[in-house]
């Protein structure tokens, strides 16, 4: 197995959360995400020791973002995440739900803490 580069490590030097644009495990991309959907893919970019997804889209029903896809609130708590700053466990999170960006998910509030 081989180093991964520069381009496949966060600021931290961690391997990145996963591919950008692999499909998730078990998934067709033709639906719109769903809570365990998301849950699925954290939990193997991360091994959090605590994951909760909550699927918010109901509380934005009529918003104009609603038709533009779903709408999550993340929770976790991973070792990835220590020493990490705000953004950049953001940024981790976003990595490897980016599959998901384009395809579905219209907002999502990250809260990703170090145990």
């Amino acid at each position: 197995m081989t180093a991964p580069t520069d381009s496949e490590q966060d600021q931290a030097g961690h391997p990145r959360a996963g591919p950008r644009h692999a499909a998730p495990p078990g998934e067709a991309l033709a639906t719109a995400p769903t809570a365990a959907a998301l849950e699925e893919v954290l939990t193997a970019a991360f091994a959090p020791v605590a994951l909760e997804v909550v699927d918010d889209s109901h509380l934005h029903a009529g918003h104009a973002g609603a038709r533009e896809g779903r709408h999550f609130t993340v929770r976790i708590r991973s070792a990835r995440f220590t020493g990490l700053s705000r953004v950049a466990r953001h940024r981790l999170v976003y990595d490897a739900l980016a599959v998901w960006m384009p395809r579905g998910i219209h907002a999502l509030a990250i809260d990703a803490q170090a145990p």
